[in-house]
């Protein structure tokens, strides 16, 4: 996705702020200062007329941004906006407007987009976008908190216990829980305590790999561990599984293949099946789901996988759980409790900030993937619908159509979920993500698709905007 930086200043422009004249013979090829005449001595000159960098910075506007964002990435918009008046592209007067202008929204470099996409769950997007709840939580524990101490004693107490209660409260069936900074990390950890310089049993079909060029066998194998691979790619029964298991297992593993399916003649062992051959069984349900969703009814989940015999269920925050990246590990109260203890538990725990956004995503209102996922179609439509008249009206080609969101993230492969969208030419779709609000939709059959179910409604103001400053745009082009 781009990214767009504080704008760089010209060489030599850090001289400018001190009023220094920065061209010499010693250095002909440096500029001279903006408040230094011009070489030919023509008052006319429009160079003379661009505002100092000192005095543009005494704008109230451009010191309160000072104070928002820090005074280089001021001064770096300050100084591309009279490099721009240098070269004519704007006027003088224009120089502290243009300066504002190109600030960014915050100190960092990640902008906010909206997700047109149809995937709620957009790897390269950040995945599943945090409640308003959680949001709050995340600003209100950027200070000093009580993360690791008993306010009413004083004393230090257990990391993040609040939020691993609400854990615990949400999958009653996990005798005890834990988190870690994402769900590969969980696997890890229970790969390091459980399986270091022993074997891990699990399928052909299940040696997945987990998206960006990382493969389940390597990060395991990383771990000190040694798999020991078992059945084929389409079935591998119980029978398998038993006749691997020796001395040197360390315990079973089942991998949800969460972004693709094998169809037609398979067979898979169930996990009931699984923990009665004696050796704990680590499920990796990849999307986390925490219980049964009507909407999903072959992903698997922690609580009904923890029922059926589990030892470990591993799972990821980011995903259908709708909350921050993290990894959750629930099941066996001694099997986690070995594994928070475990040295590398320290490398891999989490912040107060994900502690708290976690919290809030278990205990407040629905997130935004929740109710993305439970949309009615027939609002998309209508939101789609109203939105493209609005457009057309403004001379937008612009059309409402019917189409298919997916889940994505690595969950619920192979399920789509109908949906609504504008359909607009494709070159809006370049336009759209390189505009002052970011917008990313999809091309599909030559038109650019804006697919609203991941759309928050009360964004369709802000995506018809988005829209109509690219028309806008294209029409004084072709004029």
């Amino acid at each position: 996705m781009e990214q767009r930086a504080a704008p760089r200043g010209p060489a030599g422009a850090a001289d400018q702020d001190t009023g220094a004249a920065v061209a010499g013979a010693d250095d002909p090829g440096r500029r001279r200062d903006e408040r230094t005449p011009p070489p030919s001595g023509d008052d006319t000159d429009v160079r003379r007329r661009i505002p100092r960098t000192d005095l543009l910075l005494r704008d109230p506007r451009l010191a309160e941004a000072v104070g928002r964002l820090g005074t280089r990435v001021v001064k770096a918009a300050v100084r591309e906006a009279q490099e721009r008046a240098r070269q004519g592209s704007i006027p003088p007067e224009q120089v502290p407007l243009t300066a504002l202008a190109l600030l960014p929204g915050t100190a960092g470099g990640l902008r906010p987009l909206i997700n047109a996409t149809g995937v709620l769950l957009h790897t390269n997007l950040g995945r599943a976008p945090l409640s308003a709840a959680a949001r709050q939580a995340v600003q209100e524990a950027a200070g000093p908190t009580d993360v690791e101490l008993d306010l009413e004693t004083g004393v230090r107490a257990r990391r993040g216990r609040s939020a691993l209660a609400a854990l615990h409260e949400r999958v009653p069936s996990a005798a005890a829980v834990h988190v870690v900074n994402n769900g590969a990390a969980a696997l890890v950890l229970a790969a390091t305590a459980l399986a270091a310089g022993r074997e891990i049993i699990v399928s052909r079909g299940e040696m997945v790999e987990i998206g960006d060029g990382f493969r389940l066998p390597d990060l395991l194998v990383s771990t000190g561990a040694r798999l020991r691979e078992v059945g084929t790619t389409n079935r591998t029964g119980a029978a398998d599984y038993a006749d691997a298991i020796g001395p040197d297992t360390g315990f079973v593993l089942k991998v949800h293949p969460s972004n693709f399916r094998i169809t037609g003649f398979t067979q898979a062992a169930g996990i009931a099946e699984l923990s009665g051959l004696g050796v704990p069984v680590v499920v990796d349900i990849g999307s986390g789901l925490l219980a049964p969703h009507p909407s999903l009814p072959e992903e698997p989940d922690a609580d009904t996988q923890l029922r059926a015999g589990a030892a470990l269920v591993t799972a990821s925050g980011d995903k259908l759980l709708g909350g921050p990246q993290c990894g959750l590990l629930l099941g066996d109260r001694e099997l986690v409790r070995t594994l928070a203890r475990h040295p590398l538990a320290r490398a891999l725990r989490v912040d107060k900030l994900t502690l708290a956004a976690l919290e809030a995503t278990l205990t407040g209102p629905p997130t935004p993937t929740a109710l993305a996922l439970t949309s009615d179609p027939l609002r998309l439509t209508g939101r789609a619908t109203r939105l493209a008249a609005a457009l057309a009206a403004d001379g937008v080609d612009v059309q409402a159509v019917a189409c298919a969101a997916t889940v994505g993230g690595g969950g619920a492969p192979g399920v789509t979920l109908p949906s609504a969208a504008l359909s607009l030419p494709e070159p809006y779709a370049a336009a759209l993500r390189t505009g002052s609000v970011p917008v990313v939709g999809r091309l599909e059959a030559g038109r650019c698709l804006l697919d609203l179910r991941a759309v928050p409604e009360d964004d369709d103001e802000r995506l018809a905007q988005a829209v109509r400053a690219v028309a806008v745009g294209r029409r004084a082009g072709e004029g």
